[in-house]
């Protein structure tokens, strides 16, 4: 087949209700018939977000018509945007259109990354005929959980950076149609000013109903639907991909990073289509999960090098992620049999080797699932504590522990992936407790679960944990992280906590693979912040979203026979 391709602009798509949506198509320019890879973005059809995860042009050359679609109300497509809500009907219309584009087979596979991972699995939910499979990147599982919210506390270093940086752009530019052009400039430069203030005033501003940085672009809704449905999960239900899988008839071929956002929802959403999948096929969906943040696919992710094979670019020196998307779209769009089905299920990078490595199922069955006691003294080991006195800090919300690195996604100036935790490690508002040096390799790849047992003198306040690999010299590199507000201890209802009694708090780590070197020692971090990442507990048990007065509270973390705080860690027999 020629390497010539043809590429229209602008391609209009009809939905159910009148509204229509443009598209650009990238097609081989000899006739066909092609199966279609359509991308459903709201970040702008003419940018290359897209690119990473299935380049447009390399795979109309390898025989597929290429679709990437503005969504509803971004850009050039027409409507209004809402976030989230439209994206099941249009992404149904939009597969079957797109099936019946000229020259095409009627075969439609969906790709790409975050919320285009979105708009496959509302799309896929519908069953529309003509669709095959997906590729869903980097894309969540659970509204409340690592979109909206986190252990109950705001994800307010994702929603400020993601709404400001990714959305408002377009939406305060379209109000200004229509303008002179110097008012549509000062308009461009009021949203280039908050995005730029986001990192210190920005995330500062209380009260977080009347949150500044939005406020005073007009799109104060935004957070008015937040602080509204704070515990209210059922109103995200429809938007929450965990929802839909017994509904999902295709497979996904799902990826994911260690310090993305959205890692734990990756994972969520392979284990439940192997289990649940409502179709054989479906049940044939994949994992691949790297090293990676959410916009960084390379070998280095923070402060650590993973090795040349880590990257997406060149996967264990083997294939690309273009590459990779065309292997699972020449098998279920165009029947190719390239061995793609008879692989194994699951490939991870296990960090530490800095390998990759085949497996059959998530989480591993042979993992085995050991606690590690918090002690006093700063001690972590496999012993149950005994009668041991408390460890104690005070967090003050007008000064709290700072976010540094991690499964981020917000301003620049607060990078993903791994960091030093020293210098956070070093202030008075954070417990450390560390393993002594391993005496072998020793590895830890699944769920992380923290049981913490504390007490405060606050009507309500957070606890954070984090597992740590701290390398010889003395590097801490985080692996994974948590929070639960106290209030939310035990779900999305408040429950009010007694200052002064002792609680058991529950802390999802989400997951990770990595090997600790012998040398390197395991350690637990805890503390009451990780901000911006999460929003501060202001200590009050005020409503979500009201309050703008911080006040300290001073915490006991418990170690003891009765009350036992432990890491629960997947060790890995070796």
């Amino acid at each position: 087949m020629s390497d010539q391709i043809t590429v229209e602009f602008d391609v209009p798509a009809p939905m159910r209700d009148g509204v229509v949506l443009f598209a650009n198509i990238f097609r081989p320019a000899a006739g066909g018939p092609y199966p279609v890879a359509l991308a459903r973005t709201p970040y702008g059809k003419d940018y290359t977000s897209v690119m990473p995860f299935g380049d447009a042009v390399r795979l109309a050359r390898a025989g597929y018509i290429v679709v990437i679609q503005d969504v509803r109300g971004r850009f050039r497509s027409g409507g209004e945007w809402a976030a989230f809500k439209h994206e099941a009907d249009d992404g149904y219309d939009s597969v079957e259109w797109a099936a019946r584009l000229p020259g095409a087979t009627g075969d439609v596979g969906m790709y790409g990354l975050s919320y285009l991972g979105f708009t496959q699995w509302m799309a896929a939910r519908t069953a529309p005929p003509s669709l095959r499979a997906i590729i869903p990147a980097l894309t969540w599982a659970d509204m409340c959980d690592g979109v909206i919210w986190r252990g109950g506390a705001l994800e307010l270093g994702l929603q400020g950076y993601w709404f400001l940086n990714a959305l408002a752009l377009d939406i305060t530019l379209k109000r200004a149609q229509g303008l002179p052009p110097a008012e549509q400039f000062a308009t461009l430069a009021t949203v280039v000013g908050e995005i730029d203030r986001l990192h210190s005033a920005g995330y500062l501003a209380l009260p977080l109903n009347q949150f500044e940085p939005f406020k005073r672009l007009g799109l104060l809704s935004e957070m008015d639907e937040l602080v509204a449905n704070a515990e209210n999960p059922a109103h995200y239900a429809p938007f929450s991909i965990n929802q839909a899988y017994a509904h999902v008839q295709v497979p996904a071929l799902n990826i994911g990073g260690w310090y993305d956002i959205f890692s734990q929802g990756v994972l969520q959403s392979f284990s439940a289509l192997r289990s649940s999948g409502s179709t054989p096929a479906a049940r044939q969906s994949k994992l691949l999960i790297g090293p990676w943040s959410h916009v960084n696919y390379t070998n280095t992710v923070g402060e650590i090098d993973f090795g040349f094979k880590a990257q997406l670019a060149l996967m264990n020196l083997q294939i690309d992620m273009t590459g990779l998307t065309q292997r699972w779209f020449d098998y279920w769009l165009k029947g190719i049999e390239n061995g793609i089905a008879q692989e194994p299920p699951v490939k991870l990078f296990v960090m530490g080797e800095n390998t990759w490595r085949d497996e059959h199922e998530w989480p591993l069955a042979r993992a085995q699932a050991t606690p590690f006691y918090l002690h006093a003294g700063g001690v972590l080991t496999p012993a149950p504590p005994g009668d041991e006195p408390p460890d104690q800090y005070t967090y003050d919300p007008a000064d709290p522990t700072p976010t540094s690195g991690g499964n981020l996604l917000m301003h620049e100036l607060f990078g993903p992936g791994a960091k030093d935790q020293r210098p956070i490690e070093a202030r008075p508002d954070l417990l450390s407790y560390s393993t002594p040096p391993l005496e072998r390799d020793t590895e830890v790849t699944g769920p992380l679960i923290v049981k913490l047992w504390a007490i405060t003198d606050a009507p309500d306040t957070d606890f954070v944990a984090r597992l740590v690999d701290v390398h010889p010299d003395g590097f801490a590199q985080n692996l994974a992280d948590g929070i639960v507000r106290a209030r939310y201890r035990n779900g999305p209802r408040a429950e009010p906590i007694e200052p002064g009694r002792p609680y058991e708090y529950t802390i999802d780590l989400w997951s990770t693979a990595n090997v600790f070197k012998a040398g390197h020692r395991m350690r637990v971090d805890i503390a009451s912040a990780s901000f911006p990442r999460w929003d501060r507990n202001l200590n009050t048990g005020a409503p979500f979203g009201e309050g703008s007065q911080p006040h300290p509270a001073h915490q006991l973390i418990l170690h003891d026979t009765a009350h036992p705080s432990q890491i629960i860690l997947p060790i890995v027999p070796r």
